[in-house]
């Protein structure tokens, strides 16, 4: 099986964000592959990852890192895929502000989707979307998965309906 997907973190510490978006991927029976590479401690390993991910298969990368950052851009330098970056909160983060504007700040012609801080499953589900463009049955799989959170929205209303209290209105 050849992976469609690549999900990279800055370090293993990364795991539990970016296993959400393996969830999702799984989810969608999306093959993946999931690294570890640091652009600060591996730039080498970063580089050639990221000029070659396209010759292998690969049609999207999610990229998450914490403190500093620089993963998602570094790989977007070199690679012509779709990356989504991951800002993950870390132990030498300042309350992930940093890695933030590290993925979101980037240059002309560098461009790094750039979802919600710790945002592993919505990195996910960009990228099957960004898959589905191409793929009739898996558009209509996200567009269920969509119909599905609305369920559970209404659903929600439904019960938030029957909670009674002296003042409230609805």
């Amino acid at each position: 099986m050849t992976p469609k997907v690549s999900i990279i973190m800055g370090s293993t510490s990364d795991m539990p964000v970016m296993q959400e978006a393996a969830k999702i991927l799984n989810e969608f029976k999306i093959p993946f592959e999931i690294n570890a590479l640091s652009a600060h401690r591996v730039p080498e390993q970063v580089a050639e990852f990221a000029k070659n991910a396209h010759t292998k298969g690969i049609q999207v990368i999610i990229a998450g890192a914490g403190g500093a950052a620089h993963l998602p851009g570094v790989v977007a330098a070199f690679t012509p895929l779709p990356v989504i970056g991951v800002p993950c909160r870390s132990s030498i983060s300042i309350d992930g502000w940093d890695s933030i504007l590290s993925i979101l700040q980037m240059p002309p012609g560098i461009p790094v989707a750039t979802v919600t801080l710790d945002g592993g499953q919505n990195a996910g589900i960009l990228a099957v979307q960004i898959l589905a463009a191409g793929d009739e049955a898996l558009l209509k799989k996200i567009i269920e998965y969509k119909q599905n959170l609305k369920s559970k929205i209404l659903k929600a209303n439904q019960e938030l309906a029957a909670v009674k209290f002296e003042y409230k209105t609805n």
